[in-house]
């Protein structure tokens, strides 16, 4: 799992679903929370290993601040 912070630029823009159509990567959204200044994601993501760390790339070269997550976050 690995939680996603957008930067105000990016809030508007359909990152996630470019991220996995372009790499075969498959996000389940766990919690989501979003203002007009910050999204905040936090999703499990399948697919191959390749194309999950080159999508995660594809992010962070975007500007998306992302870290690893472990457990469950949905109570």
């Amino acid at each position: 799992m690995v939680k996603l912070v957008f930067p105000q630029q990016l809030v508007k823009e359909p990152v996630t679903f470019r991220m996995a159509k372009k790499y075969n990567v498959i996000p389940n959204i766990r919690r989501a929370r979003v203002t007009e200044t910050v999204g905040e994601l936090f999703l499990e993501l399948e697919g191959e290993e390749k194309n999950i760390e080159e999508g995660i790339e594809y992010m962070v070269k975007l500007g998306v601040d992302v870290k690893p997550i472990e457990g469950d976050i949905v109570d």
